[in-house]
């Protein structure tokens, strides 16, 4: 299946987070030394400056911090609206990543809304976007 929106460049360092999904994990880079979670993905550790730096599989839910809705269609494939938002990880406040919220109208999403991660596969890639989250 080929994706409608633009994929991402594989690396060492981000290949986890990207290929996670085909096992339904959302992989986010740990610190090993002082359970700080690192994302973007990257093997430092920026708290305590470690380098044993691993990813791991985190609970995928989390809390849409920012959002807006996009009418322009910026990509000829992609259908508009959509949502960009800025969620944050349950398990680390400082954890955030820029995503799209689906399955659901645009006009519902509001700052607070709980949500979980669901994975749209493409070209070797589990691109992570988040739908409101069940009870």
């Amino acid at each position: 299946m080929s994706s409608k929106r633009p994929l991402p460049v594989l690396t060492v360092d981000n290949q986890a987070f990207w290929t996670g999904g085909e096992r339904g994990q959302l992989l986010i880079y740990r610190c090993q030394s002082c359970t700080y979670y690192v994302h973007p993905p990257v093997r430092f550790c920026p708290k305590c400056q470690g380098r044993a730096v691993e990813p791991e599989a985190v609970s995928g839910r989390a809390t849409v911090a920012s959002f807006t809705v996009n009418h322009q269609k910026w990509e000829p494939d992609l259908d508009v609206p959509y949502v960009m938002s800025l969620v944050e990880l349950d398990e680390q406040c400082d954890v955030r990543l820029v995503t799209n919220i689906v399955n659901c109208d645009p006009d519902a999403v509001r700052i607070g809304l709980r949500v979980q991660v669901i994975f749209e596969a493409s070209e070797g890639v589990w691109i992570p976007l988040f739908e409101p989250a069940g009870p």
